[in-house]
């Protein structure tokens, strides 16, 4: 179009870091023997991309690109035999890779020639075969047995940072936030919107085009996948999609669409196709698309009539079942949609709804953007009453009424994502003002809940776009607020939150405190601690929310005594209360005090309510607190399993504040093994979002993890050097909340570095800290710094008392072994070898089993010094533990009887980096062979499996 956006046409690949580590192995693998890789994704996810990057990056031999063709037709039709000939013929006496884009249009002979020369590849010389083929159908049996990479959407940082490159920057905050969720993390389909919009649409200056995502954009990027001429399939591909469009999940029950199918072809000879079409699966009665984007293809180029017959048919078909289930429940009950439910739960509304004549436009609808309601205004009947006639004139209204009191509904069972698209049909249903403001936000809410904040920031902007009292619109920048201070600069989640609480202050206290609570969240993350407490404020009215601002605030002022009774009434709640929020709330104000086992019961039920519930926005947060939890108990293996999970729930959920701290929390979780690689990619994951959003509590607690790794390896100077910036004062010191915690560890780093007058300073506050009563660990650390910092005549008792503190509080053994390896140290230097030994083997233990092996090593080394023989190897349950985690997996894996090339297949990363990992693993085991590594690894599975 005349003024279209240019999009930059030389990028960075973003997102395909695996899947280009798998070409690589394959690569590798042609070094001594040949083998094929099958790539597949849906359309435009750059199938033919990686294979032209293949074909560029192999120099070790020539690249074969393989269409059907003579070649591969002789007489007598396709034989593997003749590809292989051809191949090899081409290889010469070198490698060869063979390259073979979209090998799902090849024929069914061909295909079946191509799967058998692949089955032969490992015995045909040095020939590598890279197939491409299409994600919305399935793999054809004939590449079965190859391995697959598959090419999914691009993760929300991923996206946005090529939609920055391909604008450099200039699009719209809420242009760019629209065009990402429309995309759905499809480059192809980004940039294909991006050439649609104008400069000034893109900067903002005028209205988008509706629909963004229009029919001929969508058909242009999912291309073939559409060529479908059977009209029977047509309608059979259209009916699933619309029945999708008012489902919970990907999927619809076919007997549902069979019945509609026969609805929507009345009279036909066969309304059912004979196959299924190749963009549809079936699995135990339920239809699914393969590709989302092929099936929002399908519903945007559908004729508009027939689009609204299929929803019709849809919504018969969903009545006429309800109504035949209600006269078998309650024989002589009124008939189907009188009965006062069947015609009113929400896929039969939103299928009315979409069934409606008057075409129209759908602002903000990904799935389609027709069939919106009519555009002049909605009256009653001639006679002056409303009309109850779903295809009457006041439909409109009636319907967005309908579908909004459904939606809102407590007691419905539709998930927050089908709740969203019924708020979305509403407001687009509703006339310009209040109402239809209150709906995108309820909309908004919803989606925020399904943990999807791409698609709540347009509904957001187009509430923002209406007239709406206070009451509407603190509710808006609430949610808005919210979306922030997950996913966007705390600093403005914070200041947007505030608004929201003024707002709702008069017409919803309530919430006013929720978001006063939530601001001041915000300037917790970011460190701010006079705006914390401005925001926390007083607030007497005995409800949780309100006695968890009362409580934070006595604490953040020093003052436990007052912060116990309000903070413990709301821990207690946790055992009155199966809300996944309340649960939360009580998790985080354990914490708060300190009582992290009640921290841990009060996040185990929190997330399993949240799960119940389908409220992914809280999953990633839960999973923070427990991993916190587990941090401060010392039990460092937990919480790397509940940071891992929280990391890809986050991810998935577009929270990338929550993701910042579960890298944090991950890296203080590694420091303590032999992995700095591990902690080093960790905190620059977490530092490269902290940076930006302003998160300084992520930023301290990766930075502390940074400096332990140095502490652990034996390099004081360094890690006092860290962390004196994060634990002395000055502008520079850490979070409020977090600074402490690293104390004993600058003490632990300053005492050989020569610091005693800086690790006295710090000490001092910590005494306070410890005296608080909030930290179990803190009396014991206090100890052990203090015998750091003694002389010689009092160093003994404060170490004997440190360790018998460690005893008393329980749990915590890593900190207990540091204590005795520094009491350790501290007589082998004293020349108390006897004393020594029994410390060390103690501390050498306790390393060992919390799997800290850097610290393990550094017990070991002491032991050594004094002549003493460190403990045995260990070749049971414990001996993997000293492995990070892809150690642990690679080792396993061989162990099985794998080879270096086909762990990295299956790990998608190259043959050097097993190669790496592996040496690691024989040095760190003390093995010799895999066949050693193999008993090792049966015999820390039997010790494992012995109750």
């Amino acid at each position: 179009m005349t003024g279209e956006t240019i999009v930059r046409p030389t990028m960075r690949w973003y997102g395909r870091g695996t899947q280009r580590r798998a070409v690589g192995a394959l690569m590798d693998t042609l070094r001594t023997h040949g083998a094929g890789l099958v790539v597949t994704g849906e359309p435009g996810l750059g199938r033919t991309s990686l294979l032209r990057w293949a074909a560029r990056s192999f120099t070790a031999g020539p690249v074969l690109h393989l269409r059907p063709g003579p070649e591969i037709r002789p007489r007598g039709g396709p034989s593997a035999l003749d590809l292989l000939g051809h191949w090899r013929a081409a290889a010469g006496d070198g490698p060869l890779l063979v390259c073979v884009d979209d090998a799902d249009q090849w024929d069914a002979a061909a295909r079946a020639a191509l799967g058998a020369a692949a089955e032969r590849l490992p015995a045909a010389g040095r020939i590598g075969l890279l197939v491409s083929v299409a994600g919305h159908r399935a793999v054809d049996p004939a590449l079965a047995h190859l391995p697959v990479v598959r090419l999914d959407p691009l993760a929300p940082p991923e996206a946005e940072a090529l939609l920055d490159e391909a604008t450099d920057g200039c699009a719209d905050p809420a242009v760019r936030a629209e065009l990402l969720a429309e995309a759905e993390g499809n480059p192809a389909l980004l940039l294909a919107l991006l050439r649609r919009l104008t400069p000034a649409e893109l900067r903002g200056h005028r209205p988008l085009p509706r629909p963004l995502a229009d029919a001929g954009t969508l058909a242009g990027v999912a291309g073939r996948a559409l060529a479908e001429t059977d009209p029977a399939a047509r309608d059979l591909l259209l009916t699933v999609a619309a029945a999708v469009r008012a489902a919970d999940g990907q999927d619809t029950d076919a007997a549902l669409v069979r019945e509609a199918v026969r609805r929507l072809r009345p009279g036909r000879a066969t309304p059912w196709p004979d196959r299924l079409p190749a963009p549809l699966a079936q699995v135990e009665g339920r239809l699914r698309f393969h590709s989302p984007l092929v099936r929002r293809a399908v519903l945007a180029t559908a004729d508009p009539d027939h689009r609204r017959a299929a929803h019709r048919a849809l919504a018969e078909t969903l009545d006429a079942t309800a109504a035949d289930r209600h006269r078998r429940a309650a024989p002589g009950g009124l008939p189907g949609a009188l009965d006062g439910t069947a015609g009113h739960h929400l896929p039969v509304l939103l299928h009315r709804s979409w069934s409606l004549p008057a075409p129209g436009l759908t602002p903000t609808d990904p799935s389609i953007a027709v069939d919106g309601p009519p555009t002049g205004p909605t009256t009653g009947t001639a006679s002056g009453g409303p009309s109850t006639d779903p295809t009457g004139p006041a439909a409109p209204a009636t319907l967005a009424d309908r579908l909004a009191a459904r939606a809102a509904d407590p007691a419905s069972d539709a998930s927050h994502r089908l709740r969203a698209t019924a708020f979305v049909r509403a407001a687009e249903l509703t006339g310009e003002g209040p109402g239809r403001a209150e709906r995108y936000t309820a909309a908004a809410e919803q989606e925020l809940l399904a943990g999807r904040p791409d698609r709540a920031r347009p509904l957001l902007a187009a509430a923002r776009a209406c007239a709406a009292p206070p009451a509407v619109r603190g509710r808006t920048e609430l949610a808005s607020g919210l979306t922030e201070l997950r996913d966007g600069p705390v600093g403005d989640a914070h200041q947007t939150l505030l608004l929201a609480a003024s707002l709702l202050a008069g017409p919803a206290p309530a919430q006013a405190a929720t978001a006063a609570l939530a601001a001041a969240d915000a300037a917790w993350a970011a460190g701010d601690l006079e705006a914390c407490l401005a925001t926390l404020g007083t607030d007497r009215r005995g409800d949780a929310v309100s006695e968890h601002r009362v409580g934070m605030r006595a604490l953040l002022q020093g003052r436990l005594d007052q912060a116990v009774v309000p903070l413990g009434h709301v821990v207690e709640r946790a055992g009155t209360d199966d809300r996944p929020e309340t649960l939360l709330r009580s998790a985080a104000a354990a914490l708060l005090l300190g009582e992290v086992d009640a921290a841990r019961r009060a996040g185990a039920r929190a997330l399993a309510a949240a799960r119940h519930h389908g409220s992914a926005a809280l999953v990633p947060q839960v999973l923070e607190y427990l991993a916190y939890a587990e941090l401060r108990a010392g039990r460092h293996a937990q919480a790397r399993a509940h940071a891992e999970e929280g990391l890809r729930t986050a991810v998935r959920a577009g929270q990338r504040n929550t993701a910042a701290l579960h890298q944090a929390i991950l890296a203080l979780a590694a420091s303590i093994e032999e992995a700095p690689d591990v902690v080093a990619r960790h905190v620059t994951a977490a530092l490269a979002t902290a940076r930006r959003h302003g998160l300084a509590q992520a930023a301290t607690l990766a930075e502390w993890a940074l400096a332990r790794a140095d502490l652990g390896r034996g390099r004081p100077l360094d890690a006092a050097d860290r962390l004196g910036l994060l634990v002395l004062p000055g502008p520079r010191r850490g979070h409020f909340a977090v600074w402490r915690l690293a104390v004993p560890c600058f003490v632990e780093a300053a005492v050989p570095a020569g610091r005693y007058e800086d690790a006295r300073t710090v000490l001092a506050d910590f005494a306070d800290w410890a005296a608080f009563g909030a930290d179990p660990q803190a009396a014991a650390q206090l100890a052990r710094c203090r015998a750091l910092l003694a002389p010689a005549e009092h160093a003994d008792d404060l170490y004997r008392h440190a360790l018998a503190l460690h005893d008393e509080t329980g749990g915590g053994e890593f900190e207990g072994a540091r204590t005795a390896l520094l009491y350790g140290k501290w007589l082998r230097r004293r020349r108390r070898p006897k004393e020594a030994r029994d410390r060390l083997g103690g501390a050498l233990a306790g390393f060992e089993r919390c799997g800290a092996g850097v610290w393990a090593e550094q017990a070991r080394a002491e032991l050594r010094a004094i002549g003493a023989a460190p403990t045995g190897r260990d070749t049971g349950a414990g001996a993997l533990t000293r492995l990070t985690p892809q150690q642990q997996r690679i080792a396993r894996y061989v162990a099985e009887g794998a080879t270096n090339r086909e762990v990295a297949l299956t790990l998608a990363v190259s043959t050097r980096t097993v190669d790496y990992h592996l040496r690691k693993v024989f040095a760190t085991l003390g093995v010799r062979s895999r066949v050693e590594l193999a008993r090792m690894v049966e015999q820390a599975l039997r010790t494992t499996a012995q109750p």
